[in-house]
């Protein structure tokens, strides 16, 4: 389980056992750079041992507190700091922690197992729970390497992934054997096997009484505010810290404001691909643009042709589940050239979600509350249920409309006042954690980078939560963030189309990426294991580049990406 994770921490390894309990670790050193920092982490006085993957940007702040509580500290790492949290505070340690975070604690005398998830789930963390056993890793190929995984394909998970843009909901995943630890989540496991969760934290997509008459330049600039802060804490480290430089207002204001705060020689990176079938391969100018105007020591990495392909093949044996987005291909090149000169960067993941930036919220404005699950259905989905059943054999269908029931359920949870309210909570909590987050930390941390999110600051979050839905759709989506970046970022980044990570030779399937899809399908184990229709698959791979899901993603691709991603995990 270990070796399988090696690409995740690439400066040192760790193993500890006791009795039935065993912790491995594998080191990204970011902070303590000194053995004192390495892990699993023991603390023999407090009777506490610790793995942990992730950042706490507030740590510094809570070792004064807890030395002043009387915690004696052997170490400067953020890893002391969260066991002896724990020691003080008890699973409630999780609300004091401000960061991105996968924790498991044991207690020596308990022999209690204590994991806990970060609020976005920002940092990933897998389970195989049976009735003799857990284990848990931050990858999913690390519990199938273990052995004795219950390894059948979910049905659900796979309508979902098939339907929900290839997002499958926590705690499930394609694989029946293997869960998620849900976001916001602490899971106490007692030595019985015996385990309870508790969530500890939801956003509020609600006004708020206290903020009534607030005018669209107040909350202009509580958001800027806000974000100052997230990407300021977001500079703690021991190493230096980029900026993954995509051109869009997005990363470009993570630019803006550390050039703000006085952050000198800051190293920024973007990727450019060849165009294919008409569309652009690279937002070079932008970038650049941005990248003039702030002084920064700019990377722009051009990927030719002939490294595209192997690139496909890194990405999949990257990926923890299946993910269809090509934007996981971009970001695993990207990653392999930030990672030659440095290992911690920002990225502006997670502002369209939380801030309104998709095609598909403008539609659900006025849509009433009580319809708005079968209208977000309606934009976002994939395909409908009747569609799917022309794809998937029957064996492979769930006696019920699951992803259907899924967002119906999300969407008459309480806490959300307006359709967009709705859909921008299901996005933020559930579609953005098992997908855009999930794709960055899999791609990012396959060449041992580390990727931090200020949008997802949960601060952030609760803040842009209780903004009135109609300041985010204004300009296009985003409003209230373009407007409040006035006069920080260039004019012309903040009024560009907006664009995509985009990566032309799988959205137009042709040569020898298109020979790679045809393999997996073809192939004998695929041909045994029967998910699709022989007829569907045959149609799509006379007519690769037709057919389109509702958000323009290529049909093909979809069913490719889940057979070559089963056959490098040896799945049968």
């Amino acid at each position: 389980m270990s070796a399988c994770q090696a690409h995740r921490g690439p400066d040192g390894d760790g193993l500890w056992a006791r009795g039935p309990v065993s912790l491995a670790h594998r080191r990204l050193a970011i902070i303590d750079l000194s053995t004192s920092g390495s892990q699993p982490m023991v603390d023999a006085e407090l009777g506490l041992s610790i793995a942990y993957n992730g950042m706490v940007y507030n740590y510094e702040a809570l070792r004064d507190e807890l030395r002043a509580k009387g915690y004696r500290f052997f170490s400067t790492s953020d890893t002391e700091v969260v066991l002896k949290a724990y020691a003080e505070w008890g699973t409630a340690f999780v609300e004091r922690l401000l960061g991105m975070f996968a924790i498991a604690i044991w207690e020596h005398r308990s022999g209690r197992l204590v994991l806990a998830r970060d609020r976005l789930g920002i940092k990933p963390l897998y389970v195989d729970h049976t009735r003799d056993r857990v284990r848990f890793a931050s990858t999913l190929p690390a519990l199938v390497a273990a052995g004795g995984v219950d390894t059948s394909i979910d049905v659900e998970a796979l309508a979902s992934y098939m339907t929900f843009h290839s997002v499958v909901p926590a705690p499930r995943t394609i694989l029946t054997g293997v869960q998620k630890l849900p976001p916001a989540t602490v899971r106490v496991i007692e030595p019985d096997g015996e385990s309870r969760d508790h969530v500890y934290w939801e956003p509020s997509f609600t006004r708020d009484p206290d903020r009534a008459d607030w005018s669209s330049r107040d909350w202009e600039e509580a958001l800027i505010a806000q974000l100052r802060t997230a990407v300021e804490r977001r500079m703690v480290s021991d190493v230096p810290v980029g900026v993954l430089l995509s051109g869009g207002i997005d990363s470009s204001l993570v630019v803006a404001l550390l050039a703000e705060a006085g952050q000198r020689d800051l190293a920024t990176y973007s990727i450019g691909f060849d165009s294919a079938g008409g569309e652009s391969g690279d937002e070079f100018e932008y970038s650049s643009i941005v990248a003039r105007e702030f002084g920064t020591d700019h990377h722009r990495i051009p990927i030719p042709q002939d490294r595209l392909l192997p690139g496909i093949d890194g990405a999949i044996r990257a990926m923890s589940e299946p993910m269809v987005s090509h934007d996981c291909v971009a970001f695993y090149l990207l990653s392999e050239e930030v990672s030659k000169t440095i290992s911690v960067v920002q990225s502006g993941q997670g502002a369209d979600e939380v801030l309104g930036g998709y095609d598909w919220y403008p539609p659900l404005a006025g849509i009433p509350r009580a319809r708005a699950g079968e209208a977000y259905a309606s934009v976002f989905f994939d395909r409908r249920w009747r569609e799917l059943a022309r794809l998937l054999r029957p064996e492979w269908m769930p006696d019920v409309d699951t992803p259907s029931l899924l967002v119906d359920e999300q969407f008459a949870r309480p806490g959300a006042e307006t359709s967009v309210d709705a859909a921008l909570r299901m996005d933020t909590t559930v579609m953005l954690v098992d997908d855009p987050v999930k794709r960055v930390d899999n791609m990012t941390m396959a060449w041992g980078l580390e990727a931090r999110v200020p949008f997802l600051d949960h601060e952030f979050v609760e803040l842009a939560g209780r903004i009135p839905p109609e300041l985010k759709l204004q300009d296009g989506g985003k409003g209230v963030l373009k407007r409040a970046a006035r006069g920080i970022v260039p004019d012309a980044v903040i009024d560009r189309t907006k664009g995509y990570f985009p990566v032309p030779a799988i959205r137009q399937l042709e040569g020898p990426f298109l020979a790679r899809v045809k393999a997996a399908l073809l192939d004998p184990v695929a041909i045994d294991r029967g998910l699709f229709h022989p007829a569907a698959v045959e149609s799509l791979l006379a007519d690769p580049n037709t057919n389109r899901t509702t958000l323009g993603s290529n049909v093909l691709w979809q069913l490719g990406l889940i057979e070559m991603w089963l056959q490098e995990q040896g799945i049968a």
